[in-house]
């Protein structure tokens, strides 16, 4: 009698284990299953479908597709001096707009945590070229480089506004990085005073109290304490200095001769303007290589530093 009731308890609790599993299954399917599909549908497969199309020659309208091997990745790294120059650019304009925009970020941030009555204000003030749309932002401030900037140079004589800003050059290249700076400043920010309010108040009162001056408290406290944030903004602009193309576009279009232009706007050059889509597939498969290789090694030596609360 007591096996009977043993043998009933069990499957009991197996029946009722393995219908807790389908249940979970079906909520897993209903709340995680639609966006999995569109995820597989519109990032995976169309990244593999690259992947395959960079050891071909499709030009991109033809149906006919054929394989040839690594041929591309060897015209690229032996044969193709704009990329090489494209990426160069791409990687003086990364290293300069994540040092000035992280500084510029955290500089603001650090002000804009102190007792001000207009901080509020400001906060949005500067937040708000992050809502404008990167082909929009780079033709107002082509607008503002030709004609504003000559406008105030010829009223003042300043030879500072009467530069050539997007015909040169050196100094396109910095045009470019102004316009940049100007509308990622503000969202890391944003991450920024998030980090900064977070940091217990105690631990700054003591370090005042033992005497220790402003820039020791940023360096030893409030810099390790927000590392986590200096983590994520750096990852942020990274990828967004690397994959740089709508300002790149709008701005300069990449002149002058090819001056300035980015990794990004030379694969769209190669795939959609010379029609070479295998070609220009294959410089993206390098450029995101590349890319996730250095976002990794910065994640994770940043990460390191990274301290407990």
């Amino acid at each position: 009698m007591n096996d009977t009731r043993a043998a009933q308890a069990a499957r009991h609790v197996t029946r009722t284990s393995g219908q807790r599993k389908l249940s979970q299954w079906i909520q897993q399917l209903v709340f995680v299953g639609p966006a999995t599909f569109f995820f597989l549908f519109i990032v995976i497969v169309p990244f593999f479908l690259g992947v395959y199309y960079s050891f071909t020659d499709w030009n991109g309208i033809s149906r006919q597709i054929n394989w040839i091997g690594i041929e591309n990745y060897t015209h690229i790294l032996t044969k193709d001096p704009d990329f090489r120059n494209a990426f160069w650019f791409t990687v003086r304009f990364t290293i300069v707009g994540i040092i000035v925009t992280n500084l510029l970020g955290f500089v603001l941030a650090y002000l804009l945590t102190k007792p001000l009555r207009t901080r509020n204000i400001l906060r949005t003030v500067f937040f708000m070229p992050n809502m404008i749309g990167g082909l929009l932002l780079g033709f107002i401030w082509q607008f503002i480089f030709i004609r504003g900037f000559s406008a105030v140079g010829e009223a003042t004589g300043w030879s500072l506004f009467n530069l050539p800003w997007l015909g040169d050059r050196a100094t396109s290249f910095w045009g470019i990085v102004i316009v940049f700076v100007w509308q990622t400043a503000g969202y890391l920010m944003v991450i920024y005073i998030s980090a900064l309010n977070n940091i217990p108040k105690d631990v700054l009162e003591s370090a005042e109290i033992d005497g220790a001056s402003r820039w020791q408290v940023i360096r030893n406290i409030i810099l390790p304490l927000i590392m986590p944030a200096v983590t994520i903004c750096l990852f942020l602009a990274i990828s967004w200095a690397f994959k740089m193309f709508d300002l790149n576009l709008a701005l300069t279009g990449g002149g002058p001769f090819k001056a300035t232009e980015s990794v990004a706007l030379d694969i769209y050059n190669e795939a959609f303007t010379n029609n070479r889509l295998g070609l220009g597939t294959a410089k993206a498969v390098i450029f995101f290589v590349i890319v996730a290789i250095i976002t990794s090694i910065q994640v994770r030596a940043t990460k390191s530093r990274e301290v407990e609360m």
